[in-house]
């Protein structure tokens, strides 16, 4: 699996292009905004989207969504259905926040723990951990140990947990029972800054102790 981060918006979140070299399949994950740019790097890459995968429902993950549905008429999968209360409030999130306006819209599909998400030949597992949102879902792929984790997991830190429906201990025995058990050397993605590893995050992460 072949990850190209894409830093987007104003607040740098990290949209994801999730690349199968095999077959030239991908998916975007995350994004959040600056459509054109994005459709720029999948242009360059070669690539054929397939489908965009959101990890959960805040502007900054979801807010080029339907821009770039309209380019690629790709379906959108995901979070879990949980945060299909802040899909629905996006008008107001971009209003709140200064960004264009953005229409509530729900996926083509919500996803669950333990799915299979297939980009190509990669198999994505879906882990639900809520506590940043309670629909966030992670993206895992076992094979290549590398994982998509949107703002569950910060290089040094952890999720927010002061939103609506946000629970910090939930999200952290999440973390703990769902990413810490994965192997040392994994590769974790995170919504916003630096990429880290797992092995990092357990030894050093001081939210995590």
């Amino acid at each position: 699996m072949k990850v190209i981060v894409i830093p987007v918006t104003p607040y740098e979140q990290n949209c994801s292009l999730v690349i199968c070299e095999e077959t030239k399949t991908a998916a975007i994950v995350d994004p959040g905004g600056d459509h054109a740019k994005i459709l720029k790097i999948v242009t360059d890459q070669g690539v054929h989207v397939d489908k965009i995968i959101l990890t959960h429902g805040h502007l900054d993950h979801v807010g080029g969504t339907q821009a770039i549905v309209k380019e690629l008429n790709v379906p959108v999968i995901g979070p879990e259905k949980e945060d299909l209360f802040w899909l629905e409030q996006l008008e107001a999130q971009s209003q709140r926040f200064g960004f264009p306006t953005t229409p509530s819209f729900d996926p083509d599909r919500w996803l669950q723990e333990n799915e299979i998400v297939e980009v190509g030949n990669i198999r994505l597992k879906v882990l639900h951990i809520p506590g940043h949102t309670p629909g966030h879902i992670a993206l895992l792929d076992e094979q290549s140990k590398q994982a998509i984790v949107g703002d569950i997991l910060f290089n040094g830190s952890v999720g927010r947990s002061d939103f609506p429906r946000g629970n910090q201990m939930q999200l952290i025995s999440g973390i703990k029972k769902k990413l810490l058990t994965l192997p040392p050397e994994t590769l974790v993605y995170p919504g916003h800054g630096p990429t880290t590893t797992i092995g990092k995050e357990k030894a050093s992460n001081p939210f995590l102790r």
